[in-house]
């Protein structure tokens, strides 16, 4: 590794004050890169929902991984493994983690590793692995999603939101959203999506059947709890639900007849913990089909605030308001 590199770098780790987990800066010695890794000088991590589980011990890292934060930066690729062959020194990259993101330098795999897309900057470019990849592999690969089906997106105003809404919209697909309030369905419709349900006042069920004339194909449900019965009723025949997280609980009662009426599938995911080769296969997806879409101006990354590294804690506090629209970054300035 090269001699000009420092020996330790500025993480933020998890820690405990007053018996609260909180995000307080350290200093750890830099790793170099394993055969099939690089080391980026990252310039900005993007801020996602399980860094803040984490922080709360409710997400633990995969075997392997860092115990800091951060699962996607982008920066300068600053050394190289003995068996890295598509990035060299000096490429600037975006790239998916496992952990780690929150310090000035991170890991990543070769094969996570993106170009920067030429019409965003490099700070921008932080907030699109994490969404980019979720949201690709579950509405693309596992719900077979396509041009022409109606897909409901809840909590359309988040970073995974406004990623669906933009990318689906862009391939054609006709987007319903739910978000809390009425300025957030504002910015959802300014997305693409054909119409945003403010769920304080309205009924997503009633208005996804209404709009459709029978019922949404996809659903991508971040929400879990009494969301589970009601996205099945909002479902036309044939429709898939995908779960990817669970806001209000992973445990509810529900009627499992209407599933078996209309032939619903039920799947969903995690990404952090599959195996490199499907996050691979996921990363050339993106590559193929989503890049493409940003160069044409068609989809762009939502950024809401961006934090100093070091006031990572503060970028949480917000998050958990549930206020903020699209991204958060951590920028190393």
């Amino acid at each position: 590794m090269d001699n000009n590199l420092p020996s330790s770098h500025l993480n933020m780790e998890i820690a405990h004050h007053d018996g609260h987990p909180i995000l307080s800066p350290c200093q750890r010695g830099l790793t170099s890169p394993s055969e099939n890794q690089v080391l980026i000088k990252v310039a900005a991590a993007g801020v996602n929902r399980p860094d803040v589980f984490q922080r709360l011990g409710l997400y633990p890292p995969p075997p392997g991984a860092s115990d800091i934060p951060g699962l996607e930066v982008s920066g300068t690729i600053v050394a190289i493994g003995t068996d890295v062959s598509n990035c060299k020194v000096g490429d600037q990259v975006c790239a998916l983690l496992s952990g780690g993101g929150y310090a000035e330098y991170a890991l990543a795999e070769e094969d996570l590793c993106l170009p920067i897309p030429e019409n965003l900057s490099l700070v921008e470019a932080a907030a699109l692995p994490e969404t980019c990849f979720t949201v690709w592999h579950n509405l693309f690969e596992r719900a077979a999603l396509q041009a022409g089906e109606y897909l409901l997106v809840h909590g359309g105003s988040s970073g995974i939101g406004t990623t669906a809404i933009q990318m689906a919209s862009a391939l054609g697909v006709k987007v319903i959203a739910t978000a809390g309030s009425d300025d957030k369905c504002v910015v959802c419709e300014q997305l693409g999506a054909v119409k945003a349900i403010n769920y304080h006042k309205q009924d997503f069920v009633a208005e996804s059947q209404k709009l459709t004339n029978g019922g949404v194909n996809v659903v991508l449900d971040m929400v879990g709890g009494d969301y589970i019965e009601k996205n099945i009723a909002a479902c036309a025949l044939g429709a898939r639900i995908v779960s990817i997280a669970f806001l209000r609980g992973s445990r509810t009662d529900v009627d499992f007849l209407p599933v078996m009426l209309k032939q619903l599938v039920l799947t969903g995911s995690t990404l952090r913990a599959q195996p490199l080769t499907h996050k691979a296969r996921i990363a050339q997806g993106v590559k193929q089909t989503v890049w493409p879409l940003i160069a044409e101006n068609k989809f762009k990354p939502v950024i809401h605030k961006t934090f100093h590294l070091t006031d990572a804690q503060d970028s949480h506090r917000l998050m958990e308001t549930n206020q903020h629209i699209g991204k958060l970054l951590l920028l190393n300035d």
